[in-house]
């Protein structure tokens, strides 16, 4: 198979869908690799890095596209590049179609494309892709907290993240255990920082205490336990994830004016809505603003912060799913895979995502009744 990974176009994404080393094992395995010229540089390999590797380098956005079967991307499809794909071409990438993105989602169908999401590959809950950036966006929240808690943004409120003999650490409530909450409270343990994670799951809190101990502290969510956390951090964490859902508000406005001037807030659900009602999206060049006198960090694609890292995690959770899909064939592999099957959107001109079907109005049509031949 052809396979095309263009240079990402979002603002600031600086990562790339597959590291020299994912392009080698499909060379070696017989595939042609179409990478566009520079497409690595802000993650620091360059295009010769990819012809040591057997790639063939092209020098147009729209070529890589016209020349592959199958194109692999970290961010969604814009309206842009879904003009280049045609008829039965595959999209391999992060889509978050529900998000605000019905236009794209309509333009895939009507092209009669094969759009796979990373966020869904996978099954039972395990979804590969989205764990690996998970866990990323959950250490940034603390690293990038830490940076805000200090004295780098105007009014903000000057405190060490882990504290002092004599002085008190900083509270940092972390609303979800999921991997992004799993990874942020380790992360701010190890700095030494008060946490406290709430959840509605209890068996999810228990699993929390299991790993964590007692070095943190859990509280069931529910409007007064979240408006009550909110009062009480200098750093909100939102890592709330709804499996094919956009995110609902779970801290308010009238919420977020009770917090302490200067506290911290990252929502790292932004990609999926947000999880705090005066979020809004901004950009790894100018990540925070503040309102009500509280600094908002809402960065969509929190792991372009680390390109090279978060580049070799995408192409080590994808490099399998990849091969199978060039190595045996679409159809095949949508009927024999549900790992890979339960992340596709779209399938010969029809939604086969019952949820953005339902969403958008679109037709729908379950994927397993469409033949192999």
């Amino acid at each position: 198979m052809r396979i095309g990974i263009p240079k990402e176009t979002f603002p600031d994404e600086k990562r790339i869908a597959l590291a020299p080393a994912g392009v080698d094992e499909l060379v070696k395995n017989g595939h042609t690799v179409f990478v566009e010229s520079k497409a690595g540089k802000d993650s620091n390999f360059c295009d010769d890095d990819y012809q040591k590797v057997g790639a063939q380098i092209v020098y147009s956005h729209e070529e890589v596209f016209q020349r592959s079967d199958i194109i692999v991307k970290v961010a969604p499809v814009n309206s842009e590049e879904a003009e280049y794909l045609y008829d039965g071409q595959i999209v391999f990438s992060f889509l978050h179609l529900a998000y605000n993105r019905e236009e794209i989602a309509r333009n895939l169908i009507s092209k009669n494309v094969t759009a796979i999401g990373y966020e869904f590959i996978g099954k039972a809950g395990n979804f590969p892709v989205l764990q690996m950036m998970s866990e990323i966006a959950g250490q940034l929240a603390i690293q990038e907290g830490a940076r805000y808690l200090g004295s780098n943004t105007e009014n903000s409120r000057g405190i060490l993240l882990g504290g002092l003999p004599g002085v008190a650490p900083a509270a940092i409530v972390i609303l979800g255990a999921g991997v992004v909450g799993l990874t942020a409270a380790q992360a701010a343990i190890g700095c030494g920082a008060q946490v406290i994670v709430l959840d509605s799951n209890i068996d999810k809190l228990r699993r929390m205490e299991e790993l964590l101990g007692k070095n943190i502290t859990t509280v069931a969510a529910n409007p007064f336990t979240i408006e009550r956390g909110a009062k009480f951090a200098d750093l909100l964490i939102g890592a709330v994830h709804i499996t094919q859902e956009m995110t609902q508000p779970l801290i308010t406005e009238e919420m977020v004016k009770k917090m302490k001037r200067g506290a911290v807030i990252i929502d790292v659900s932004i990609d999926q809505g947000g999880c705090v009602e005066t979020s809004r999206p901004t950009t790894i060049s100018n990540p925070v603003f503040v309102k009500h006198n509280v600094i908002h960090y809402c960065v969509p694609n929190m792991p372009a912060i680390v390109p090279r890292s978060a580049s070799y995690a995408i192409t080590n959770s994808t490099i399998k799913f990849l091969l199978k899909l060039a190595n045996q064939g679409l159809e095949h592999v949508l009927m024999t895979q549900p790992e890979i099957s339960n992340g596709v959107w779209a399938h010969k001109g029809y939604c086969t995502n019952e949820f953005l079907a339902e969403t958008f109005n679109l037709e729908y049509k379950r994927l397993r009744i469409f033949p192999t031949n």
